[in-house]
């Protein structure tokens, strides 16, 4: 079965977007992965089709209603889906390798995209999402956000790289930065490639890679070296 990703979202034209081309879109087009954007609105309120409403206790902007995100994700999530319910949230724990690793192993995802001010509370608690944050700032909505969980999702799945080792061997797969890379020409405005690249040694080459990965974690990212 290839990994399904469903998106409930103000804005499904966005997708596939960057999804389509390159390596995620060639997976799609070639049935390794199938993706679906819902409308949020499709299941607004009244005429207008609201979605929103003012924050309790008073605030700026608006917040999106518990019944028209829980009638959104009824309509399209199965209560046995077995597909983790991710909402792409600030708020959230920080996304890492590992964590993309599991949801690349399992069957999809289902992600919600917040607008406005936030999601009410109540639905997140009453339909288990698990917030997710993909760093310390603010977009004006999760679709961005969506896009970034699903391309580090569908780059590891069978079939999406050239080479296998291409999934294993970069930055965050060891708490490490990956070490730097060179190819032709042998030397540019005055800066050859390094020696032990170009020497057949393999053991050497390993080691100096490994030496360069802890340097430039150690100066870039000191917290990775702690975990």
């Amino acid at each position: 079965m290839s990994f399904s990703a469903t998106i409930l979202t103000l804005y499904p034209e966005m997708f596939p977007g960057p999804l389509g081309i390159s390596l995620a879109g060639d997976a799609l087009a070639r049935g390794v992965w199938s993706l679906e954007a819902k409308n949020i609105r499709d299941h607004g309120l009244g005429r207008h089709r609201t979605v929103d409403d003012t924050p309790a206790g008073g605030g700026p902007g608006m917040v999106i209603r518990c019944d028209v995100l829980a009638a959104a994700i009824d309509a399209n999530v199965a209560q046995d889906d077995p597909r983790p319910k991710l909402l792409m949230s600030p708020r959230g724990k920080p996304l890492t390798q590992s964590r993309v690793r599991e949801f690349a192993a399992g069957p999809g995802i289902v992600i919600v995209c917040g607008r406005f001010e936030g999601v009410d509370e109540r639905v997140i608690e009453a339909r288990g999402l698990e917030e997710v944050s993909i760093g310390d700032y603010v977009l004006s909505g999760g679709e961005m956000a969506a896009m970034i969980v699903l391309d580090s999702c569908v780059r590891l799945l069978p079939g999406v790289m050239g080479k296998e080792a291409s999934g294993t061997e970069e930055s965050f797969e060891t708490n490490r930065l990956e070490y730097p890379h060179y190819t032709r020409p042998r030397e540019w405005e005055g800066r050859p490639i390094p020696d032990v690249l170009l020497s057949g040694n393999h053991a050497m080459i390993e080691r100096w890679r490994r030496a360069e990965s802890e340097r430039i974690t150690r100066e870039r990212r000191p917290d990775l070296l702690e975990r």
